[in-house]
């Protein structure tokens, strides 16, 4: 049985750098007739992807924006560890972080699917439509890593039921 894949782009697009997942995610080529395989740009949606992955994801690939380390641009490509982050003091409908939708996910009786995150270092999250040049020359390297991490997810699948 194929693996099923999740790709979803994160972020609020009125707050600068932060709308880099939701970029991202309209960037990405995938493929979106393979049925096992869905690109949604969940902006603020918290709940809504705490919802979806009820339905029984195999991978989640979350696109977000990151804190800066000093690199705006610098993109960080991870195995997400959802065990080593701690609930939030209160489940905020809103909430867009990682910890708040896995936080979430388990109050709804889920659990979060083996996920890898595509996070680029954000330079500004001030209030502002658009992307800071650093962050926008990053987004198609993003789109591409994207992409790259659906295909080897989908051959390993495809070389596993052979």
């Amino acid at each position: 049985m194929a693996a099923r894949i999740l790709v979803a782009g994160i972020g609020n697009i009125f707050l600068g750098d932060d709308g880099f997942g939701s970029e991202v995610v309209r960037q990405a080529d995938v493929p979106q007739q393979d049925p096992n395989v869905r690109v949604i740009d969940y902006g603020i949606r918290g709940m809504h992807l705490a919802y979806d992955l009820l339905e029984g994801w195999d991978t989640l690939v979350l696109v977000d924006a990151v804190p800066s380390r000093g690199s705006p641009g610098t993109l960080h490509v991870f195995q997400a560890d959802q065990q080593s982050w701690p609930d939030p003091p209160g489940l905020d409908a809103h909430g867009m972080d990682p910890a708040t939708v896995f936080a979430s996910l388990r109050a709804l009786g889920g659990a979060p699917p083996y996920t890898v995150i595509v996070g680029c270092e954000a330079g500004n999250v001030d209030e502002g439509i658009g992307l800071s040049a650093p962050v926008a020359k990053a987004v198609p390297r993003a789109a591409r890593a994207v992409e790259d991490i659906v295909t080897a997810l989908r051959t390993a699948t495809i070389n596993q039921e052979t």
